[in-house]
């Protein structure tokens, strides 16, 4: 989808980008004024505006995160932003065209982007002691899983690169569109192809014991108990190209959109839920909490300590070919 002017229009995610292969705040201040629209005094804006276009997911931590700057409920000065919303797999491979000035990438994806995308140090989804699943119709070892046909949300999701870590080794996945992960799960099938499990995302995490599904891991619990620190799943890209003090400016938007949401939750959940799909409004509050949170404000020491982790161990076990250093955004 698409917003432009408080419109939304459906876009074509995967038949454009081919095949597709991832509580509450502590004050922080971005010295943006948290001003609604019908009650601030709008300056002259400029002749010319620079577009930066952003690029993240329909679900509800997502939109919660970017309800200011998609709803025009802060002043954006010398820029305007236009909304896409779209899978976090088809925005992982579109990253690599570097299309998009602003988008959420999964953490594994940034392991291949580092050259044309910093890291903002606001935005992130962090699993902190909870994440991504794997779901069965009957539960069996994590050791089982080896030989299993796996349906997964991608394979430059920060989930995939979990999975492969915590079973130590490759396996049978199958790539199915995450919002169809469970129903395929349920069927046993997709495309003609088996599905044994499915590794879930997103509010799926809530809602697969509504389809009589069982848990066989939580790989954010995974994560903690090795590492003590959050699962790094998602974060959003500045394009390195618009340069450093066009990549401050937006940074400072963006973590005024999340303190605007933060500041009229219930406005900003109300917007959210429209991407809840199966989610009820207490489910989208809960999921919203999850990762719309501290983490999400700031980084922090320790999660910037948990994506540098997380890519070095994705290299030592050989799934990442190179060992990157995570560079942030200032």
């Amino acid at each position: 989808m698409r917003h432009v002017g408080g419109q939304v229009t459906q876009l074509f995610t995967e038949a454009d980008c081919g095949s597709i292969d991832d509580l509450r705040p502590r004050a922080i201040s971005c010295n943006i004024p948290h001003v609604r629209k019908e009650n601030r005094v709008t300056a002259t804006k400029p002749l010319t505006r620079k577009l930066i276009r952003v690029g993240h997911s329909p679900d509800p931590d997502d939109a919660f995160m970017f309800y200011a700057l998609a709803k025009d409920k802060i002043e954006t000065g010398n820029y305007e932003f236009t909304h896409e919303l779209v899978d976090i797999e088809t925005l992982n491979r579109r990253a690599f065209r570097a299309e998009l000035e602003l988008t959420a990438l999964s953490i594994h994806a940034y392991a291949y982007l580092h050259d044309q995308y910093i890291l903002g140090t606001c935005g992130a989804s962090m699993g902190d002691g909870y994440g991504p699943m794997v779901v069965m119709r009957k539960a069996q070892s994590i050791d089982a899983l080896q030989s299993l046909s796996i349906a997964v949300p991608g394979k430059l999701t920060s989930a995939y690169l979990a999975l492969r870590l915590c079973l130590e080794s490759d396996f049978a996945a199958v790539e199915v569109p995450f919002d169809e992960i469970i129903a395929a799960v349920v069927t046993g099938n997709y495309g003609g192809q088996k599905i044994d499990a499915g590794l879930i995302i997103h509010e799926g995490q809530l809602t697969y014991g509504d389809h009589d599904l069982e848990s066989v891991v939580d790989l954010g619990v995974w994560w903690k108990e090795r590492t003590g620190l959050p699962l790094p799943l998602g974060a959003n890209g500045i394009r390195k190209s618009l340069g450093s003090d066009a990549i401050h400016d937006i940074q400072r938007l963006l973590c005024a959109s999340i303190e605007y949401g933060l500041a009229h939750r219930e406005r900003a959940l109300s917007y959210a839920l429209e991407y809840g799909r199966d989610l009820d409004a207490v489910q989208a509050d809960k999921f919203v909490g999850m990762y719309v949170n501290d983490w999400t404000l700031d980084f922090g020491d320790r999660g910037r300590e948990a994506v540098a982790e997380f890519l070095a161990q994705g290299h030592a076990a050989g799934v990442l070919p190179t060992l990157v250093i995570p560079e942030f955004a200032d």
